[in-house]
């Protein structure tokens, strides 16, 4: 009889989320250039933890692509937060090569957009 711990009995599985921009205003306002490798805010009144892994299915402006990321929840808006912030989840993207082409792809939507003063729901 084995009496090792069950994996799937401690771990969690990613949060699916799928998450449409369909304006550039709308992708400036999420997009998260602060992560050397690109991030996405997810407004979203679900619960979740720093570290939590979760799993998005992003559809870009004028982009008929959908971009699977696998990526981590690196800060929390709560409800009610000051500046009358939109409640959610910044989701740091992965280091690897898909997340390097999407933060390039994100960034050549938004041009100049990039360098606006703009305020936006990240940090």
């Amino acid at each position: 009889m084995s009496t090792s711990p069950s994996l799937s009995a401690n771990a969690a599985r990613p949060s699916v989320i799928q998450l449409s921009i369909k304006e550039k205003a709308a992708l400036y306002a999420a997009y998260i250039p602060l992560f050397s490798d690109g991030g996405i805010f997810i407004p979203s009144a679900r619960e979740y933890r720093l570290g939590d892994d979760v799993y998005v299915l992003l559809s870009l402006p004028d982009d008929a692509q959908r971009y699977p990321v696998a990526g981590k929840v690196a800060w929390v808006t709560p409800a009610k937060a000051q500046g009358g912030r939109t409640q959610g989840v910044g989701i740091r993207f992965p280091a690897d090569e898909k997340s390097r082409q999407l933060k390039n792809r994100i960034e050549e939507i938004l041009g100049s957009h990039l360098g606006s003063e703009r305020s936006t729901q990240t940090i």
